[in-house]
């Protein structure tokens, strides 16, 4: 498939349910070394994130700019505040599958023109989709920043359309489908602890769209998602790299400016029912090679919630789950030897209800039944003990350790900033972030940990090779 689209999650601290259920499958990743995380506790918490410029324009188009010229290179990007939570109901997929559309071409460039440009350009682009957004980027050379903001802003309103190409486009993303989830035990697993995680919310749907949906997907539903959600006051633009914020300006409003404003609908999303009791997901496939077991809870985040409770989940995440020397990867792994991996994952950033999530895989030798009593002794632990200030203190370093280093990577800021943006957070709220990981103590850790990994509130998943017949 060409280098244009993708289904993914993000993350403000780069953890979500998504992304760590590929983690069931796989030997946990070792965290920022300790020598990184003492190095950047010198620094002051006010400045691990560089404060951007903003501005807004007339038409309602949020602009964010990140200046760093050690390179005279740039990120241009455009995020929607729409993705796959925005499908009409019987139409999942619709914005994945507009996603793919919006490379169709426009009446000025032709379909193929956009990325045959970019590349006679040296830059290279991409798209992606989320449930709370919809993102488009380009890396070029800070002196061609006109032309790709020429080339975005012309598809963000004039985008071309007919069957010849809304019809085979379908047939791709279908395969894309049945490539990613279908033909995967991960990827199908995935989806239905998704569907079981959410009874009415709309993140039980899969981003890709179910099947039989995106079958039925047509030209006038494509149009439909375009003038419904695709306008310059429904998006925000970010710019990070070798620029000054008033030359930004100035070719934003000579290309963005000149585009007309809509009318938006309210962006409402049916709320979560209370869960009661306990689910499991037990999913068996022959070509299963390593089983896996996970239990996920909903949580409060950053946003939906009880908000005041989300550092302190953050710092739980990386206390339990945090690489070599969380407590997960020390008990299960090192101490007991029962799992070959085992972690934890915080999606804290979802405009939605967020999740907390452990996992496991069991070492061979031993059952998927002894890590997940290993794993529910760690989590009763934490309930009732808490966490050490030595834990405490090394978690609020390597997180915001890993957010000070972030910024030698204006791709990965202009998508903090973007994605933060897109699911309802402020810039001030986005720069505090450090401050409030600096302020969680132990008692906020355990009060945190009891009221969101109740038993009755959990899904358990388990993913194990399919017995011979």
């Amino acid at each position: 498939m060409a280098e244009n689209c993708g289904v993914v999650r993000h993350s403000l601290t780069g953890r979500r349910l998504a992304a760590s259920i590929a983690l069931l499958v796989l030997p946990v990743m070792g965290g920022m070394a300790a020598a990184r995380a003492d190095e950047a506790a010198a620094l002051p918490v006010a400045d691990a994130i560089v404060r951007p410029t903003t501005f807004t324009l007339d038409n309602g188009l949020e602009i964010v700019v990140i200046e760093d010229h050690r390179a005279p290179i740039v990120t241009h990007m455009v995020w929607y505040r729409t993705g796959a939570a925005d499908d009409p109901q019987g139409k999942s997929g619709i914005a994945h599958f507009f996603e793919h559309l919006m490379f169709k071409g426009t009446k000025k460039v032709p379909a193929g023109e956009f990325d045959r440009l970019l590349s006679q350009n040296g830059g290279r682009g991409n798209a992606f989709t989320t449930h709370d957004y919809t993102a488009y980027y380009q890396d070029v050379a800070a002196d061609r920043l006109d032309l790709v903001m020429r080339l975005e802003a012309d598809r963000m309103a004039n985008l071309a359309m007919d069957a010849g190409q809304v019809d085979p486009e379908r047939q791709v993303i279908l395969e894309e489908r049945r490539m990613r989830t279908d033909n995967q035990p991960s990827g199908q697993f995935a989806e239905q602890m998704s569907a079981a995680q959410f009874l009415s919310h709309p993140y039980r749907l899969p981003v890709i769209g179910w099947a039989q949906e995106i079958a039925g997907l047509t030209q006038a539903d494509a149009e439909a998602y375009y003038t419904t959600h695709y306008a310059p006051n429904n998006a925000i633009l970010v710019v990070a790299g070798d620029v000054k914020p008033q030359e930004v300006l100035k070719l934003a409003r000579r290309h963005y400016g000149v585009l007309a404003k809509r009318t938006l609908a309210p962006r409402k999303w049916v709320e979560e029912a209370p869960q009661r009791a306990a689910r499991q997901v037990v999913m068996q496939d022959a070509r299963v090679r390593e089983p896996s077991w996970a239990r996920v809870w909903t949580a409060p985040g950053y946003i939906w919630g009880d908000t005041a409770r989300a550092p302190a989940l953050d710092v739980l995440s990386s206390i339990l789950g945090g690489g070599a020397t969380s407590r997960l990867h020390r008990a299960l792994v090192v101490d007991q030897g029962l799992a070959a991996s085992a972690g934890a994952a915080y999606s804290g950033d979802d405009r939605g209800p967020a999740t907390f999530q452990v996992y496991a895989s069991p070492r061979n030798g031993h059952s998927l039944a002894e890590v997940a009593a290993a794993m529910e002794k760690e989590i009763a632990r934490v309930i009732a003990d808490g966490v050490t200030e030595e834990e405490l203190a090394r978690a609020k370093r390597s997180l915001i350790a890993d957010l000070i280093y972030a910024r030698d990577d204006h791709d990965t800021i202009a998508r903090m900033f973007g994605a933060g943006l897109a699911t309802g957070l402020t810039v001030d709220q986005i720069l505090d972030w450090p401050r409030q990981i600096a302020a969680v103590d132990a008692a906020a850790v355990k009060a945190a940990a009891a009221a969101v990994l109740i038993p009755e509130h959990s899904v358990t998943g388990i993913l194990e090779p399919k017995p011979a017949s």
